[in-house]
């Protein structure tokens, strides 16, 4: 009898877990993405340049060893920052996933599947 697929994968675009679906059992092992804007949605240099510039920035952290992602955002994209946060986030997420940083919020590590508002990243 074959053993049973994980639970839940990561997602490769987002970061964010999620979990087996019975209309994924016979492609289960190919499933990179949680949906289908994840699918729609390709890695580009401007998000691996926020992955490296949020370890950058972190490791460059003297006091303070967190840092908000708008100060990744804006210093990858200065002029219109805003519209990269939430790839900021999943930059973020895809690092937790990697073991290479923590999301905080009021000083304590959350799940960053599910963590809703302002956000903090600290070294893992």
């Amino acid at each position: 009898m074959p053993a049973p697929p994980p639970a839940e994968k990561t997602c490769a675009i987002c970061g964010r877990r999620f979990t087996w679906r019975k209309r994924w059992a016979a492609v289960w092992d190919e499933i990179r993405t949680c949906s289908a804007r994840c699918r729609g949605l390709r890695l580009g240099e401007t998000d691996r340049a926020l992955e490296r510039t949020l370890l950058e920035l972190l490791a460059r952290r003297g006091r303070d060893p967190t840092l908000c992602p708008s100060e990744v955002a804006r210093a990858v994209r200065p002029e219109d920052w805003r519209d990269w946060m939430e790839r900021t986030r999943m930059a973020a997420r895809r690092l937790v996933a990697r073991g290479e940083v923590r999301i905080l919020q009021g000083g304590r590590v959350v799940d960053p599947s599910t963590a809703r508002g302002p956000i903090r990243i600290g070294r893992a």
